[in-house]
């Protein structure tokens, strides 16, 4: 009985397309250790063809842990589950020696849209990075699809892995022939080149497109005054957002969140300084709204930590609530879903089904900026899912 089963493991060993099958099932943190156990699963693991079915097959994995951005170069992880890679998968953005140094622009299921830092004498680099199989590439240097120098307003990473093992990269630029013009240039990772997409268009005075976010196959981008503009990538053509569900009192905003995850597009504000209790909405798929998805009550919260509520000498500042929301983590079907909470000194999870939460992680006091202060914000979050998808 032995015999046969040791000569049928051999039989699937020495079965290339069957180990292959196996292998796909497995989670991609497992297949990169995988790669030790011989020079066959190595080969196996590392093609191309291979890593693009696997992201193909894991579009949907749960989300692995949260960056958050410490310093522009330095980075702190915050493992989400169990099932996380052991340890971070950095700290410092060093896959590449550039001269200039490194930051993070955006996130996008399981890549990292990275960039050099502006510096006299040196173009700019952007980078796309897979923490997970620290693989990268360096993309062209902008203005290869034009001979003029303009000024880059924002870029942009576009990835559904559900659909193709592809991305594209999104860079709204200015124009010579004016100012009040934009310019659409795309990166496709098919093509590994620049290319202009469209005519130059006109954006609302005020837009924001430093912070683009990837749903739904368009990039989005919102103003400060609640303008938006969404971008479809494989269409190449602009098209139009429902009006944001913002109060008519935005004097009086003191946050505001506007992210994706696992395909789902969120916004939400918080007016008022004593305010603990707030409204998230979800945009429907076809555009046709946002309606409200969860209702969110800290009072517990307040009540566990009572250094977030900060005593001024002025009254109108008395009982100040010291919080941020750093990310929202959409769980599975049946699992509710996490919000990120920072308060002075730690940050929590916060279940938005059944209202608990726990804490998470507890900032070293070498790290804390003193008494009621906060080091992050929710520009300083980047969603994190392990992926073996290409670069």
């Amino acid at each position: 009985m032995k015999l046969q089963s040791n000569s049928a493991a051999e039989i699937i060993a020495s079965n290339e397309d069957l180990v292959s099958e196996i292998l796909l099932l497995v989670p991609a943190k497992s297949l990169v250790r995988f790669k030790c156990v011989s020079k066959r699963w190595l080969s196996i693991i590392s093609g191309t063809h291979f890593s693009r079915r696997h992201a193909r097959l894991h579009a949907n994995s749960k989300v692995s842990g949260v960056f958050l951005r410490r310093t522009p170069s330095e980075h702190q992880f915050l493992p989400l589950g169990a099932d996380s890679l052991s340890g971070c998968p950095f700290k410092c953005l060093d896959f590449v020696l550039d001269p200039a140094g490194l930051k993070i622009l955006q996130s996008c299921n399981g890549l990292l849209l990275c960039c050099s830092f502006r510096k006299i004498g040196w173009q700019r680099n952007y980078y796309v990075f897979n923490p997970t199989t620290r693989q990268y590439v360096m993309l062209p240097h902008l203005g290869g699809a034009s001979s003029c120098v303009t000024t880059v307003y924002g870029v942009s990473l576009a990835l559904d892995p559900s659909k193709s093992s592809h991305y594209d990269v999104v860079c709204v630029r200015s124009t010579v022939e004016s100012a009040y013009f934009y310019q659409i240039e795309i990166y496709s990772s098919r093509d590994r080149e620049w290319r202009l997409s469209g005519s130059p268009f006109v954006a609302p005075f005020d837009m924001v497109f430093d912070n683009g976010v990837f749903w739904n196959g368009g990039v989005h981008w919102i103003s400060p005054t609640g303008a938006s503009l969404c971008f479809d990538v494989k269409k190449e053509q602009f098209g139009t957002m429902p009006r944001l569900p913002i109060s008519a009192n935005r004097g009086s905003r003191r946050f505001r969140y506007f992210g994706e995850s696992r395909g789902h597009m969120h916004f939400f504000e918080i007016y008022g300084s004593r305010t603990a209790q707030f409204k998230i909405f979800e945009l429907e798929k076809d555009y046709s709204g946002w309606f409200v998805k969860y209702h969110v009550e800290l009072d517990s919260i307040v009540r566990a930590f009572p250094e977030m509520v900060l005593d001024y000498m002025d009254p109108g500042y008395t009982n100040y609530y010291a919080f941020v929301m750093l990310h929202l983590v959409r769980e599975g079907y049946n699992e509710e879903s996490l919000l990120l909470v920072h308060l002075p000194g730690k940050i929590l999870t916060y279940n938005v089904g059944d209202k608990t939460f726990r804490k998470l992680y507890e900032i070293p006091a070498d790290q804390s900026k003193g008494y009621g202060s906060l080091q992050y914000g929710w520009l300083d979050a980047y969603e994190f899912t392990e992926t073996l998808a290409p670069v």
